[in-house]
């Protein structure tokens, strides 16, 4: 049955404004409803409240907060929010539709997936979620429910309802946290913690339940989960997946490791590394089939074990018993001074009388030696570390921006340009060096910069020959789809009468574009059965076809050297210009008659048939013998009609 037939707020019109059309999706806080924003006419995504929670005002202000820090970011692969408001009960977010599907739903149905679509859909989220970072954003809810993949390929990251600032309130006051069990990092688990790093963790979970099918730590409740993130590593998923490039597992570790300072930084850091990984990989490794693993499911029940709930559902959950926020280990706060090879400290100056006064020689030989040793330590620094540097990380910053501050560093910039499906134009992809590597002083850096998402324009087609058009079609890189075929008095035989997409139309490359080729004007064609072979060629061709006759001429009805067949046969129609095949007679073939006289009716039609003869019968009495014949031991043509006289 479905349930959205008793949802009251379908067709219902709110804020005067957006009408529900349907329910998409339902979550911990709110319900997801494809809308028609009557005012602009157009299909939006509408994110309401569920009516319970809007007597929390912190839920509310948490709606709010995520409005207005999502309409601050203005990034392709973040999902916009349009409008927010409220309607007597009904608290509302008003966001861009994306027609596809979650994350959550290709992995329902496919399980593991290959690694080049994993890291297909995993860059442009991160692409995404860096924007946010470079913001002062922290998502806090990363998770395949919250990744949608458009009908067009594209990748956009959703629901911030969780979303804080970084520099804001960083950990909870309370026993509790918002979030979703199966991706929470450890540090939000034991303090309530978040930054960027917690999105990374998040997405580190995210990746290693791509590359393997299923989540790294699973239980029989909630809080099994939770004790598992803050006690267990994630594993490599190699041990999942047996011949998994290791550079995977290094990406994964690196973005989930349990101490957040040994953790990647920020969304950034995770695609510049997802991105090296990728690059270390060949492509027998990137389109090797995923395995077929064997799901873990849960255990009957455990979905809504215990008070935490489902875990991966977006709610508020308690910390673990006792947890506290750790500290990594192994840290020395002691500050040190190294003297060169050979220097050593003074001795401790005694007290008292004993104290011994330095002569004046003395003096000046301890300020001599500290300027000396002074100079050398000066030059080793130069030679090993005054004429390097290491390259500022520019990544996604606007070209303008980045080009003031490479070249604040003292750097020369030389800008090169590129396409690019999750990185918007006019902001950077990507450097050479990379960001963090040593470089000299006033070294170029290559700053290569996003074009956009690579498009392709039909151009347009009509009239234009079928074999040109294919190659307009290449030369703006898209292929030819199906061609068919259809008549038409205003285009050429040959040409092209309309194309799908239209002229105009922006596609990616690689985009099939369907042709529909004229068969020239419809013309209806002649009956030449029986004429003469120079003859029916002459009508033919006067009536607009062109002409081809079969090599081997046959046995026919029709007298030698006239047309036995032809195709298309007389009265269908055809395309002006279109080819008509003849086939010549040999005129009829020549079969010996038998004599049949003596036989029953049945037995002598049954002969004369099989032989290729029409039989006439003349029934004179009812006995039902042959005693006569009009043709016997000669022949006659195989067609022709033998008349039988049966007593």
């Amino acid at each position: 049955m479905d349930t959205t037939l008793h949802d009251p707020l379908i067709g219902r019109v709110l804020d005067g404004r957006y009408q529900v059309v349907e329910r998409i999706a339902v979550g911990g806080m709110a319900t997801v409803y494809r809308a028609v924003d009557t005012r602009l006419d157009r299909v939006l995504a509408l994110k309401v409240m569920h009516p319970p929670l809007v007597s929390d005002a912190g839920f509310v202000a948490r709606f709010i907060r995520e409005a207005k820090a999502v309409a601050r970011l203005d990034h392709p692969n973040i999902v916009g929010v349009l409008d927010q408001g409220a309607d007597g009960g009904y608290v509302y977010l008003a966001m861009e539709y994306v027609d596809g599907c979650t994350l959550r739903d290709v992995l329902r149905e496919r399980g593991a997936l290959a690694v080049r679509p994993v890291l297909d859909i995993l860059e442009p989220m991160l692409a995404g979620l860096a924007a946010a970072h470079r913001a002062g954003l922290v998502h806090r809810d990363v998770k395949p429910e919250n990744v949608l993949i458009g009908s067009d390929g594209r990748v956009k990251v959703a629901d911030f309802g969780l979303v804080r600032g970084v520099d804001g309130q960083t950990s909870a006051d309370t026993g509790s946290l918002l979030g979703t069990v199966s991706y929470l990092a450890p540090e939000q688990i034991e303090s309530g913690a978040v930054d960027a790093r917690t999105d990374v963790y998040a997405c580190g979970v995210l990746l290693y339940e791509m590359l393997t099918g299923g989540k790294p730590h699973t239980g029989d409740s909630p809080a099994q989960v939770l004790y598992a993130h803050v006690h267990h590593d994630v594993p490599p998923p190699s041990e999942v997946v047996p011949g998994l490039a290791p550079p995977l597992d290094e990406l994964v570790a690196a973005a989930t490791a349990r101490d957040p300072e040994g953790r990647l930084a920020d969304a950034a850091a995770m695609l510049a590394s997802a991105r090296l990984a990728r690059a270390a990989l060949s492509d027998d490794q990137l389109d090797a089939p995923p395995p077929v693993v064997e799901r873990r499911e849960r255990p009957e029940g455990a979905e809504d074990a215990g008070p935490l709930g489902s875990e991966d559902e977006t709610r508020r959950v308690s910390r673990l018993p006792g947890a506290v926020r750790r500290e990594p280990a192994g840290v020395d706060h002691t500050a040190r001074i190294d003297l060169p090879s050979g220097a050593s400290l003074p001795p401790e100056t005694p007290s008292g009388r004993g104290r011994r006064r330095l002569s004046r020689r003395g003096v000046l030989s301890l300020v001599l030696a500290g300027v000396l040793l002074l100079a050398g330590g000066i030059g080793v620094w130069y030679i090993n570390s005054g004429q390097f540097q290491r390259t500022p990380g520019v990544y996604d910053l606007p070209v303008d921006e980045a080009e003031r501050e490479l070249r604040s560093a003292g750097l020369k910039v030389r800008i090169v340009e590129e396409y690019s499906e999750t990185v918007e134009p006019g902001h950077v992809i990507s450097t050479d060096p990379e960001r963090g590597e040593r470089v000299r002083r006033n070294a170029t850096v290559t700053v290569v910069v996003s074009r956009g998402p690579e498009i392709a324009v039909v151009p347009n087609l009509r009239g234009v020959p079928a074999d040109e058009a294919r190659e307009q079609l290449a030369e703006v890189g898209l292929v030819v789809g199906e061609e068919t075929a259809r008549f038409s008095d205003e285009v050429p035989r040959g040409a092209v009468i309309e194309s799908d997409p239209e002229p105009g139309a922006e596609r990616r490359p690689e985009t099939p574009v369907n042709l529909v080729v004229s068969r020239g004007q419809e013309l209806s064609v002649p009956n030449v059965v029986g004429d003469p072979e120079g003859s029916a060629m002459r009508r033919l061709r006067e009536a607009g076809f062109e002409v081809e006759v079969a090599e081997e001429r046959v046995h026919s009805e029709q007298e030698a050297g006239t047309v036995a067949e032809q195709s298309p046969v007389g009265g269908e129609s055809a395309g002006e210009g279109d080819t008509v095949e003849l086939t010549i007679s040999k005129g009829p073939e020549m079969i010996m008659v038998p004599d049949v006289r003596g036989e029953d009716e049945d037995e002598a039609r049954r002969i004369l048939e099989d032989l290729g003869f029409r039989v006439n019968v003349n029934q004179l009495f009812f006995t039902g013998t042959v005693f006569n014949q009009s043709v016997r031991d000669e022949e006659a043509p195989r067609g022709s009609t033998i008349t039988l006289w049966v007593r």
